[in-house]
């Protein structure tokens, strides 16, 4: 007889317990419909669930999908509100991603990835600090197109990073990680949430932000893909510039030269061989969907050549498909992907109906009212929102959770209480992905990187909370400089 895998008892426990004590003991706030309390019953049971890890978070999201079909919290009708449940798949930002997953395969299966590491750090990997802006660069250059920062940072950069080090003779069992290992194992994860936070579709969350900032401004602001790239291109790069340098200096290398690090690349390039025509045909691929991503056709030709990030993506996988690069079998075997598409759509799919139903509205009219009484400047209030919804990361383990559970509230209170909604959105936007550097959960990336064992854990969270005070100071400053200059706020 097969072992039977149940939920956790504990967590499990737990997340019924909030969905219960909301829908049953605690009373309907002045100002809140019913539905509305009850959806936010399960929204908040799921989330609890997510972050306790009671199961997965698509299994999760199938009893959450399966509790918004049967309750009929959203919709009187039977048919309403199974066809409210499933509303989600009909996003089309939550396809994009699901197929840049998928898409970005090609970077493994053809070791197009690798590549770019090893190339970059033949040109800057002279010293052990070219060595971390060559992994820092190289994770840029494959970000527009890896929306798993995990798959990304951890799958990709993380391998490279390890092979360094190890060429270097620097590990945990050898007791000598700071001859090198430590200091390029942190600059491999702090680099991850800078370069998630560059582009729409550098992390899944990124279209879930994008969604909630137009549902909360009735669509008033809707980011494009080029508009998010160009608002954080200049921020991010100070960023990444500054990063290295402040990890080097908490945590210098023993090593501080390194001159046989671009040999040893070069000869991990001769391993390759030269670049192949599957290589060169995925990197085709994600250049000509980032010309159109980028929305150049419209730039040069007008508006009637805009075209649809989506339907590019299908594009880009279609054509992957067609040259053999990827087989049918790669697509459907791609668990990742469809794991993302299934709980993507199950969060926001509450958080469109909690935003329908009012309850978004009234929670960031709670926030505004407490806020409001202390009379300060909406430059002020913003940042104390932002502080707060930065560091309450320490809190959670999935940056989708976090988002889910506050993005929308916060927004729409910092809206009300005078900031310019461009300027507040780009900041939220920002600070969700740069949070990540906070902890060694804070991300599916962190717990990749530390368990590789070159970081203690106080290493960790120091460098982490120094890092997330200057990214944080750059998007403030450099950002909100760069956005007036553009003429976003």
């Amino acid at each position: 007889m097969n072992d039977l895998s149940f939920p956790k008892p504990l967590p499990t426990t737990i997340s019924l317990l909030v969905v219960f004590s909301i829908w049953f003991v605690i009373p309907v706030p002045e100002g809140v419909e019913p539905s509305a309390w009850h959806l936010f019953a399960i929204f908040a049971g799921t989330i609890t669930a997510i972050i306790s890890k009671v199961m997965p978070i698509g299994a999760v999201s199938l009893l959450a999908i399966t509790a918004v079909a049967i309750t009929g919290v959203t919709n009187d009708s039977p048919k309403g509100a199974v066809l409210d449940a499933i509303s989600g798949f009909s996003n089309g930002l939550i396809w994009l991603i699901g197929l840049s997953i998928m898409i970005s395969q090609g970077l493994t299966k053809t070791n197009l990835g690798k590549r770019i590491g090893y190339y970059m750090i033949t040109f800057f990997g002279k010293s052990t600090l070219g060595v971390g802006y060559a992994l820092s660069i190289s994770e840029l250059t494959i970000a527009p197109v890896t929306p798993s920062n995990t798959a990304r940072g951890g799958g990709i950069i993380h391998p490279i990073m390890k092979s360094i080090a190890n060429s270097f003779k620097s590990s945990k069992e050898l007791g000598t990680e700071n001859k090198i290992g430590r200091y390029l194992a942190l600059v491999n994860y702090n680099t991850n949430p800078i370069t998630s936070a560059m582009f729409v579709t550098a992390t899944a969350p990124n279209p879930l932000i994008v969604s909630l900032i137009a549902d909360a401004t009735n669509s008033n602001i809707s980011i494009t893909w080029g508009q998010w790239a160009l608002a954080f291109l200049v921020p991010g790069l100070v960023a990444l510039a500054i990063m290295p340098l402040v990890v080097y200096w908490l945590n210098p290398p023993e090593i501080k030269k390194t001159p046989d690090a671009p040999k040893f690349a070069k000869e991990k390039l001769q391993e390759m061989g030269p670049m192949n025509l599957a290589e060169k045909l995925v990197l085709s691929v994600f250049v000509l969907m980032l010309f159109f991503w980028a929305g150049i056709p419209a730039m040069i030709l007008g508006a009637d050549y805009q075209t649809n990030t989506t339907a590019i993506a299908f594009l880009g996988l279609s054509i992957l498909i067609v040259t053999g690069i990827l087989s049918w079998d790669d697509i459907l075997n791609n668990k990742t992907a469809w794991d993302t598409i299934f709980w993507f759509s199950a969060l926001v799919m509450m958080a469109t109906f909690l935003n329908k139903l009012g309850l978004t509205a009234w929670f960031a009219q709670e926030i505004q009212n407490s806020l409001e009484s202390l009379g300060l400047h909406w430059f002020t209030t913003a940042m104390i929102l932002v502080l707060i919804y930065f560091y309450s990361h320490y809190f959670f383990a999935s940056t989708t959770a976090h988002i889910t559970a506050m993005f929308a509230a916060f927004f729409s209170a910092g809206i009300a209480l005078g900031a310019p909604p461009m300027f507040l959105a780009l900041l939220l936007a920002g600070s969700s992905s740069l949070m990540m550097s906070i902890t060694h959960y804070g991300t599916g990336t962190a717990p990749v990187i530390f368990s590789s064992n070159y970081v203690t854990l106080e290493q960790w969270w120091k460098t982490g909370f120094v890092v997330s005070v200057i990214n944080i100071i750059i998007m403030i400053t450099v950002g909100g400089f760069w956005w007036k200059i553009l003429g976003f706020w």
